[in-house]
């Protein structure tokens, strides 16, 4: 370092040693208060006031899309009636952009904003209000100042009418439920707010604080909740050796029919059927989504691919590793429900076998490689349409059986010593704990390696960037079982179109690739009116008395006019898997099978 370069720095140090507490800045107070006048129109008004501030101008923003649910939403569109104050005169606050709102501050210290959220769509991921209670998925309700992302905030909800409880995973201030604080952006955005009525029960599992909060009804019994929720809780913490939350909440909406669920941070929300806990396959498919989504504490919201956070709020976030975030945590959503004793081997194997057979099932999965599903998610995953079927692959699917293959060879590679619970582990202590970053596709793929003792170049090269069809029964051989097709040798022939047979016009809903509708052009949209001049009143019944080599005339009303289409109808290729095991299993064979399933 040169002389003046050194007394330059010498002259810094002492400027900064004589500076006093009140010279420094001040960062900015941001407070929201929410009230719900209109709870029966579905509306929330949001007051917000950003004070402290000594900059000439404010820009606000809203997200564009939420964390876990990778599609860009607009949540700029429910926003009505913005204005904003200061020093109790209204100012301008003209939109600049689809999510931004500007606002000159020169020589105010305090903006107040004011402005309405329209919230009408019960999903896991959208905000709805309305008499009985309200939803609100924060990052399409909370408008952020660009540049502050890091500032903390707090909320003060007021509640509509006999509204008497708040259930999120923010904190209190002051043991006041309706007074929330968030330390930053990324919390706030990552911890939802449910306020109501809501059935709310409690438990602990080794020292973390559990809260349920139950919206619209439902058959469950709490108490048995409680103990099997407390088994999958317990399971997926052995996975990492910790569970890193203090208290996390559960946010479930039971409708008539419902489902679904966002993990975040310290919490989850949950879509139910609230009849659905009283049958033994309902209260089992709500395990798995319990399962699914606290096992995302870990694998995606700590363990998390690069990308994906800090976040980028204003536009689409890419990574090829999906798989591994949401197939694995598919995969394992099953998997914890054998470890924890819930489910037996029998029930983890046929979870296992309706993945593998949506996936052979998919005429897709000879399109779209894997890591290609996982980046493609923002503009296909979440706009299925009638071709999707033939395009894409699910990296749910698909990630789950590449989690299952990858299980079995580590196990198998290190004769039971590992698993792929030891990589989970090795990645959240390296990239999360010690790194405390995301980690590269290379990275992850070097974690699988480290335990299976081999390159898997090839592994990657047919299964996660190619096409390659899956050797089944090599994996499942090491645990001394086999794929079977109860199909394989079947001659029943298809059209190889889904025909709805819902209501009185059979319309077709989509058509298969490679298939007779498809090479003869029937269209999706069509009404099949008759087949070989006989009008068809029973969809499912139109291949009776038909096989492989007919030849069909297949009548449709296409846009109002008829047209006769002839059909040649080909082999239905569909496969119906199941697992058996293997004759002769060999004592390394049942080993493996021993530490996969904890028999």
């Amino acid at each position: 370092m040169k002389k003046f370069q050194l007394i330059a720095l010498v002259n810094l140090i002492f400027l900064f040693m004589n500076a006093t507490p009140g010279n420094a800045a001040v960062p900015a107070k941001i407070s929201y208060t929410v009230t719900f006048p209109e709870a029966q129109a579905h509306y929330a008004e949001i007051e917000m006031t950003v004070s402290g501030l000594a900059q000439p101008s404010l820009e606000l923003k809203m997200p564009v899309w939420t964390p876990g649910s990778y599609l860009v939403r607009e949540f700029a569109k429910n926003i009505e009636s913005l204005t904003a104050t200061a020093n109790g005169k209204a100012i301008m606050a003209p939109k600049v952009n689809k999510n931004t709102w500007h606002i000159n501050t020169a020589g105010l210290t305090s903006v107040t904003v004011k402005y309405k959220i329209y919230a009408f769509e019960l999903s896991v991921r959208t905000s709805f209000i309305d008499a009985s209670h309200a939803f609100l998925s924060t990052s399409g309700v909370f408008l952020w100042p660009k540049g502050m992302l890091a500032s903390p905030s707090t909320i003060k909800i007021v509640p509509y009418k006999d509204w008497s409880k708040v259930s999120t995973s923010l904190e209190k201030v002051g043991g006041d439920a309706f007074t929330l604080t968030a330390p930053n952006y990324d919390i706030l955005y990552d911890s939802p707010i449910e306020v109501g009525t809501q059935d709310i029960f409690d438990f602990d599992v080794k020292g973390v604080h559990y809260d349920v909060a139950m919206y619209g009804g439902g058959n469950y019994d709490k108490e048995r909740l409680k103990v099997d929720m407390a088994k999958i809780i317990e399971a997926e913490s052995a996975v990492f050796g910790e569970n890193p939350n203090k208290h996390y909440t559960f946010i479930v909406h039971n409708k008539l029919r419902n489902g679904g669920g966002l993990e975040h941070l310290s919490s989850t929300v949950l879509g139910a059927s609230r009849n659905q806990y009283s049958s033994e396959a309902g209260y089992k498919g709500f395990l798995g989504l319990v399962a699914h989504e606290h096992f995302h504490l870990w694998n995606v919201k700590r363990l998390r691919p690069i990308v994906l956070g800090p976040f980028d709020y204003e536009t689409e976030n890419y990574t090829t590793n999906l798989w591994i975030a949401e197939g694995f945590t598919a995969y394992y959503q099953n998997l914890i429900l054998r470890h924890a004793g819930i489910a037996g081997a029998d029930a983890f194997l046929g979870d296992m076998v309706g993945d593998i057979n949506t996936v052979e099932n998919t005429p897709g999965t000879k399109v779209q490689p894997l890591a290609e599903s996982s980046f493609d998610a923002w503009i296909k995953s979440y706009r299925p349409n009638e071709n999707t079927i033939n395009t894409g692959i699910s990296y749910y699917d698909k990630g789950a059986v590449v989690g299952m293959l990858l299980d079995l060879e580590i196990i198998n590679s290190t004769n039971g010593k590992s698993s792929l619970d030891d990589v989970m582990k090795y990645m959240y202590d390296t990239y999360y704990k010690a790194k405390k970053r995301g980690y590269t596709d290379a990275e992850f793929k070097a974690g699988f390696e480290k335990f299976a003792g081999k390159n898997l170049d090839d592994f990657y090269a047919k299964y996660i960037n190619g096409l390659a069809p899956i050797d089944y029964n090599k994996y499942l051989g090491y645990a001394g079982y086999k794929l079977t097709d109860d199909l394989a040798n079947s001659m029943d022939p298809t059209i190889g179109a889904s025909i709805s047979n819902a209501g009185p016009k059979k319309i077709v809903t989509a058509v298969i690739r490679g298939s007779a509708a498809w090479i003869q052009g029937i269209n999706v949209g069509d009404e099949v009116v008759s087949i070989d001049g006989t009008p068809v009143t029973d969809a499912t019944t139109i291949m009776n008395g038909k096989k492989i080599g007919d030849q069909i005339n297949v009548t449709v009303s296409r846009d109002g006019q008829a047209m006769i289409i002839p059909v040649t109808l080909l082999r239905n290729p569909r496969q119906k898997n199941r697992i058996e095991e293997l004759p002769n299993a060999t004592p390394k064979q049942l080993a493996v099978r021993a530490k996969w399933l904890k028999l």
